[in-house]
């Protein structure tokens, strides 16, 4: 008996791995939290491909009340059904803790993610540094902003933010930092600034666009989720390749 943590890839169904698609038909229940994270398949169709019931979870039912699941991994295997990467959040972690500690068997079955996808830019993914979140509620925040600064060099990953099936798009993330940098004057990035949006990376309508804020901002990109990367330092090939995507 176990408690899985299942990866489904990067996109939709199809970019489930075989050990995930075998590990979730032979879970006695499998879960699917769905906040993390966009996903383009839906729940049934999720359950017609695996053959399985799949119930829909919540944050709070990892969070507040993932005793629950805990303790029905004592007597049979659970599967938790994670779009991307299960171990790129860390509430999937702090679940892994929780289930260690009560003697619970755990199993992670790792996926395709934006951590791997944004390589497909051509810059390299060693280059990168710690990656930056942009909240909704963003008006008295500034950790994003912190982040590109400390990155230096590095190459700054940006992930939007999706709350009630609303996603934010690149140019209200761009905005967010032009503000930023408006209000503290640290001339971290201008509207020349170079850099990359993705859209719907892993998917048959992926998008990579390379141009300074000042152009990029005015593209209405409609496939998401999208995230925007600042690069730091270029390798000559790595700028090679994002000229490609001017």
């Amino acid at each position: 008996m176990a408690l899985f943590l299942i990866s489904l890839g990067l996109y939709e169904k199809k970019d489930m791995s075989i050990n995930a698609l075998e590990t979730a038909k032979k879970c006695s229940k499998l879960y699917i939290e769905l906040y993390t994270n966009h996903y383009n398949s839906s729940v049934e169709e999720l359950s017609k491909f695996t053959g399985k019931n799949i119930e829909r979870i919540e944050r709070k039912d990892l969070e507040e009340n993932s005793k629950k699941i805990i303790d029905e991994s004592r007597n049979k295997d659970i599967g938790i059904l994670i779009p991307g990467d299960c171990l790129s959040a860390t509430t999937h972690l702090a679940l892994i803790k929780e289930a260690k500690d009560n003697k619970i068997k755990t199993k992670i079955i790792h996926g395709s993610s934006i951590f791997t996808a944004v390589a497909e830019t051509g810059l390299f993914l060693y280059k990168f540094g710690k990656t930056a979140s942009i909240p909704f509620d963003n008006k008295d925040v500034e950790t994003p902003y912190d982040i590109l600064k400390e990155n230096k060099k590095m190459h700054t990953l940006f992930l939007l933010d999706i709350k009630d099936k609303k996603y934010m798009n690149a140019k209200e993330g761009l905005n967010y930092l032009l503000n930023i940098e408006k209000k503290r004057k640290e001339n971290i990035l201008n509207e020349n600034t170079k850099l990359v949006i993705c859209c719907a990376l892993g998917s048959d309508n992926s998008t990579i666009k390379y141009g300074s804020i000042k152009k990029l901002i005015k593209i209405k990109f409609d496939n998401y989720p999208q995230s925007i990367i600042i690069p730091g330092e270029l390798h000559f090939f790595e700028e090679e390749i994002l000229n490609s995507f001017r």
